[in-house]
């Protein structure tokens, strides 16, 4: 709290900043010992208003009630008595505290907090009855894939249906941890798109610039009927503070005169990245903001010449081609990070992205003898060399060899893997060794890299590689090579990281990365025969576009086994209702057995709603009945009903309808064809 008002200070203090600006700044406040998240309004060297936030977010990643108390007496004012230095800064003894806006000489201002946009009865809609013609939010709203054109939406319908003109500003940065804010600052003038900022960008700051009609507010909204009808009815009225200030008039500031428009500002179509480029750029952003700020000498990833690990490679290569863009567009702030990172010489920059990469960048391949294939061996060297790193190659059969040695020393029996004989106990313990194995490697090459190679102290952070289906279902190893510092597909599904690889290889010039979706996923942990190749979706059971379903229907339509199947019979006519019936109970297994893998999960950034992380977003239990006895009993008995009606002669009577939704990869919400079933007799009902 100190910390933020001396920071307040400064820029009180600095006559160029706040002189003929009006700045809405964020900070949180203690009013009468309770904590607020509030909007601080300041104008020439003066603070005008301090307005607290009236709805928190509390759900999905943000828990903020943790911190702050939400503003309960809407539309009052209270006296907020300034700290002493800023007393001695400003002249004021007290300013006001509250719900309230600022009438201008030539408009009326108010703010809309970041949460607030999001809420169903949304403070701008009072503020738009009340006269309000400028909104502005201070919002901290985070990446997620297909995301964007929800916040672009509210905003363009509420300035649609209210009039007025939505400032929205973005924080643009990674927080410290899971979530990149991903910027695209906006203006909006009644329904129309005035100004676009960028969505992803290692920049630090990016300003936005439109001149804006208000007399084109004041026509939108008096064509309303409805709306002047509503208004001079609304008993809520927002307090006003007068302010001695005209926005419409021309700052006179010879470095501010620049960067107003001498016309009006014409409507822009809005511009939306595809998922491809979002998965892209937007983990890009978010490891280059984490390697600078950890102070670490760069990444290291095992490299297998699968999808997952593929995929984190190229983000990498593209992370590497923004940093060389801007340290050839001279911005300092990424030159300085860059050499720093880097270990150049103050006069030396990077050559290339793929020069740049190869000091910051060193990737492994873990091979196992008959288990390991060419194929993706070659993969992992190609890619490599295509995006830059400094590749490596081990061996790791004489460490695994130890470790079952003292297996058969310790139980005086050799443990065999399944084609060799063995059972599925023998046959998994044989494969987790080798997965282990590679995450102990991982992290002592890490440690060691620079030291080897550049003669430099720092270590490498290692890199993680499991996307969101495998870690939903539990296809991982505990503390295997999925273990790692951070993870930037860790919320990403199967199906878009192979649609990403596809536009990677062709955008980039990567052509390994096509070669790499048309590989069969494998985790290459058991002996390769003449007739048994390991893959990923034999032994799980399911494919990864019906794993992402599942993922799906579990987080975001919050589904269990029973509403799950219901859902996926009437969808999956290619299959019979039984066989629905056992995909969805062996899904629910896994999922189950395998939750308490994610109390470990490797911090992953998120871009999916139904992340998995158990510590920070999906707050469900990591302890399940894995027989989920009465569920699975309620799935046999409706499949058995579906069955029979599937089976009966089209003359059945019909009895009953069911319907369903799932929600698609965009968010949305689809309706499903219904489904038939025939009343089942009094002695089939379920208990």
């Amino acid at each position: 709290m100190l910390h933020s008002w001396e920071a307040l200070s400064e820029l009180l203090k600095d006559p160029q900043l706040t002189v003929g600006i009006l700045c809405d700044i964020g900070m949180p406040v203690v009013h009468r010992n309770v904590r607020y998240n509030c909007r601080v309004f300041v104008l020439d060297g003066k603070i005008l208003l301090i307005r607290p936030k009236i709805f928190l977010a509390n759900d999905g990643n943000y828990r903020e009630p943790r911190w702050f108390t939400s503003w309960k007496r809407r539309f009052q004012m209270e006296t907020y008595y300034l700290p002493r230095f800023v007393q001695e800064i400003t002249g004021q003894t007290t300013v006001p505290f509250g719900e309230a806006c600022l009438a201008l000489k030539d408009t009326v201002l108010a703010p809309e907090s970041c949460e607030e946009l999001f809420t169903p009865d949304s403070p701008h809609i009072t503020m738009a009855l009340s006269g309000v013609e400028i909104f502005t939010n201070g919002s901290g709203s985070h990446h997620q894939l297909r995301k964007l054109h929800r916040r672009v939406d509210l905003m363009t319908n509420a300035t649609q249906r209210c009039g007025g003109i939505y400032l929205y500003s973005n924080q643009q940065c990674c927080d410290g941890g899971r979530l990149y804010f991903d910027g695209c600052a906006l203006i909006v003038c009644n329904g129309n798109i005035l100004a676009q900022g960028s969505q992803f960008s290692i920049n630090e700051v990016e300003v936005l610039v439109a001149a804006a009609d208000l007399e084109s507010v004041r026509t939108h909204r008096g064509s309303i009927a409805s709306l002047m009808e509503q208004a001079s009815l609304s008993t809520h009225q927002i307090p006003r503070i007068d302010v001695n200030f005209e926005l419409s008039e021309r700052l006179r500031l010879s470095d501010t005169q620049a960067l107003l428009p001498s016309v009006l500002t014409k409507p822009i179509e809005v511009f939306y990245h595809t998922p491809e480029e979002e998965i892209g750029l937007g983990p890009a952003c978010w490891l280059w903001d984490y390697l600078r700020r950890s102070n670490q000498g760069g990444y290291f990833l095992p490299l297998s010449g699968g999808a997952d690990s593929s995929s984190t490679a190229a983000i990498v290569g593209i992370m590497c081609k923004l940093v060389f863009e801007q340290v050839q567009s001279g911005n300092p702030t990424v030159i300085a990070d860059a050499r720093r990172i880097g270990r150049y010489s103050a006069d030396e920059l990077p050559k290339s992205a793929e020069e740049f990469c190869g000091r910051i960048f060193y990737t492994c391949y873990m091979g196992k003898t008959h288990h390991s294939s060419e194929a993706t061996r070659a993969r992992a060297e190609k890619l490599a060399g295509e995006v830059g790193a400094t590749h490596l190659e081990i061996c790791i059969d004489e460490v695994v060899q130890a470790f079952e040695k003292m297996a058969e020393k310790t139980f005086k029996k050799v443990p065999k893997y399944k084609v060799q004989g063995g059972s599925n106990t023998e046959n998994l313990a044989l494969q987790n060794i080798q997965a282990r194995t590679r995450m102990v490697c991982a992290y002592l090459l890490a440690q060691l890299s620079l030291w080897g190679f550049a003669e430099c102290p720092k270590s490498l952070l290692v890199l993680g590689s499991a996307n969101v289906d495998e870690a939903l279902r539990g296809y991982m190893t505990k503390y295997d090579c999925s273990s790692a510092d951070v993870n930037p597909i860790g919320a990403i599904s199967k199906v878009d990281l192979r649609r990403f690889l596809v536009w990677a290889g062709k955008t980039h010039a990567w052509p390994t990365l096509v070669s790499v979706v048309e590989a069969p996923p494998t985790a290459e942990l058991e002996p390769v025969t003449a007739t048994y190749t390991q893959t990923d979706e034999a032994d799980m059971g399911m494919t990864y576009p019906e794993l992402s379903v599942f993922g799906r229907l579990r987080k975001m339509s919050g589904c269990g086994p029973v509403s799950m199947y219901q859902h996926l019979v009437s969808e999956w006519h290619h299959l019979e209702p039984k066989q629905v019936a056992e995909k969805v109970k062996r899904f629910f297994f896994y999922y189950s057995i395998n939750r308490h893998k994610m109390t470990t999960l490797t911090p992953s950034y998120h871009a999916e709603s139904y992340s998995p992380d158990d510590n920070r977003f999906d707050l469900r239990p990591f302890l399940y009945n894995a027989n989920w006895t009465w569920q699975f009993a309620r799935v046999d008995s409706l499949a058995e009903r579906h069955q029979a009606a599937r089976n009966a002669p089209t003359e059945a009577k019909v009895t009953q309808l069911e319907s369903a939704s799932v929600v698609t990869s965009d968010g949305t919400s689809l309706s499903t064809p219904n489904v038939l079933v025939s009343s089942p007799a009094p002695s089939q009902m379920p208990n």
